[in-house]
């Protein structure tokens, strides 16, 4: 079965994105989970969308991949996507959050300010690491549920049509969104726990999804089926898994599995060689016959776990490995990528 083929008996990933405001995106180190979760932003945005972009782990990586200065807890518009869409971004600062918050709900921001300098906000968040957590995804729900006019027009249109935030690692991914549990034995009652409370509705909601990001390599995609069973279990809502850096085989199907037997055929590799002029063909040819076997056997490990990574049941999108890096124009080729695959709002 060619690989087209095998990929079209995967779930559509339309099926990931459709109704959904909330995107959360997580993948485990070196994914690229940023430069997925942007692409991701500018896909949502096509068509006149409004998406806010939003980073949680204050790597200012958002800003790295745009070119930008770096990101200060506003947000700001930072890309432009054809057909009208506008991608914003915002740095989420637990700090900055909080004031904001006591501002807000009580009109508290100079009991903020003060909290800041005594210390007591990074004492208190290192102490009770949930609240830290509650204060981040606080600010994406938050845009989440707002609308034009504010609190006093519930029926506004809402102010971002998607929100997408760029998430901790898979590894911390399901205790950082379980923030109701987090904060149970810091806050039981309270302002704390309502502002918990309303978070996790938001992120229980039908309309959030949590996307993986994976490479088609062993430990990345362990991590992946992890991480989709604990999001599960929690009762959130899995999305699509992002197949990122996928590269093309270069061999048709039966020439593959002869390469990575070691079937290869030395003569006519030799043949060929001579006929482009190279000295020493035979020589070439063993050694031409090695790297081959060597990208038969990976292409095969690579089938063999985008079906394991199917077997999880959530769509899969592929994104190619990108040889000259990440710019505004690689983004825009691949939320071009994820549109033709059936990610859109």
């Amino acid at each position: 079965m060619s690989e087209r083929e095998d990929r079209a008996r995967y779930p559509d990933p339309a099926r990931a994105c459709a109704g959904a405001r909330l995107h959360i995106v997580t993948g485990k180190g070196g994914t690229g989970k940023t430069t997925v979760a942007a692409a991701l932003a500018r896909a949502l945005a096509a068509d006149g969308g409004r998406v806010l972009l939003v980073e949680v782990e204050g790597r200012q990586g958002i800003a790295t991949l745009f070119g930008s200065p770096p990101l200060p807890y506003e947000e700001r518009e930072i890309d432009a996507v054809p057909g009208g869409g506008r991608v914003f971004a915002l740095a989420a600062d637990a700090e900055a959050a909080l004031m904001e918050y006591l501002e807000l709900f009580y009109g508290m921001r100079r009991a903020g300010q003060a909290l800041t300098r005594l210390g007591a906000v990074d004492f208190a968040t290192t102490i009770a690491p949930g609240l830290r957590d509650v204060l981040l995804t606080g600010k994406a729900t938050e845009a989440v549920r707002r609308r034009e006019g504010g609190r006093r027009r519930p029926e506004g249109r809402f102010h971002y049509d998607a929100v997408v935030m760029d998430a901790p690692p898979t590894g911390r991914i399901g205790r950082f969104l379980n923030v109701n549990s987090e904060v149970a034995g810091l806050a039981r009652v309270g302002p704390i726990r309502n502002h918990a409370d309303r978070v996790m509705e938001v992120i229980r909601s039908d309309r959030t999804r949590v996307h993986f990001v994976s490479l088609l390599e062993e430990m990345p995609a362990q991590e992946t089926r992890d991480g989709i069973a604990e999001v599960g279990a929690l009762g959130l809502h899995v999305g699509m898994v992002v197949v990122n850096m996928a590269r093309p085989p270069l061999l048709p199907g039966d020439a593959l599995s002869d390469a990575a037997a070691g079937r290869a055929d030395l003569g006519e590799l030799a043949a060929g060689l001579k006929a482009a002029g190279l000295d020493d063909a035979g020589d070439l040819a063993e050694s031409l016959a090695e790297e081959v076997g060597a990208h038969a056997r990976r292409v095969l490990l690579e089938r063999r776990v985008r079906a394991e990574l199917a077997g999880t049941g959530a769509p899969l999108v592929e994104l190619p490995l990108l040889e000259g890096g990440v710019d505004r124009a690689a983004l825009e080729g691949l939320a071009r990528r994820m549109a033709e695959q059936g990610v859109r709002r």
